[in-house]
């Protein structure tokens, strides 16, 4: 089984976010979901994106390197949305990862100034007309990825919602967020 850090999005630690690890938790797996907020959660993206401008995304960043600090090496780093940018910083910086999940978002690999490390699978998903994944340069990132290195996955999903995975958000479309859920347990079945 693996070990999965999760990384919420910029609503925060929402009750969707928890009920995702806790199906992860249900095929065996540990699910570690820090809070990068602190305890907020807010009830749009714009409330909390402009929160994580207002602490800083630096400070937002700083916070999910430092709950690896206790955690050991062999890890699966997902996130979703802002919750991706550091699980593939870790992905890509931190020794010993043995795959990463990035839904709903993609930096190119060369923002974190070190080559996607060789062997490591990770898996892109997000909506084909998303205005924020397919619309700010993620889907591109996601694609030169998949290109770039051998064990790489991109899924898209018909609509344009983002959050799409997140049943406790109105964006929530179940159709989508089911084979999302289906493919992650299928991709963590093969960590080893």
């Amino acid at each position: 089984m693996a070990e999965v850090l999760l990384f919420h999005h910029a609503q925060g630690l929402t009750s969707g976010v928890r009920d995702f690890a806790d199906t992860l938790r249900g095929a065996g797996h540990t699910v570690h979901v820090p809070d990068l907020y602190d305890g907020h959660v807010f009830d749009d993206l714009e409330s909390g994106l402009a929160y994580a401008d207002e602490v800083g995304f630096g400070t937002v960043m700083g916070r999910g390197r430092a709950t690896v600090e206790q955690l050991p090496e062999g890890l699966v780093y997902a996130g979703f949305s802002l919750g991706v940018l550091p699980a593939q910083l870790l992905t890509q910086t931190r020794p010993g990862a043995r795959g990463a999940l990035f839904f709903e978002s993609c930096v190119p690999p060369a923002e974190f100034d070190t080559p996607w490390p060789q062997g490591v699978p990770v898996q892109v998903h997000g909506m084909e007309s998303d205005p924020l994944f397919a619309g700010e340069g993620d889907l591109d990132a996601a694609r030169a990825l998949v290109e770039e290195t051998p064990h790489a996955e991109l899924f898209l999903y018909p609509g344009d919602q983002h959050l799409f995975a997140d049943p406790s958000l109105a964006s929530y479309v179940p159709e989508a967020a089911e084979l999302l859920k289906e493919r992650t347990l299928a991709f963590l079945a093969t960590i080893r």
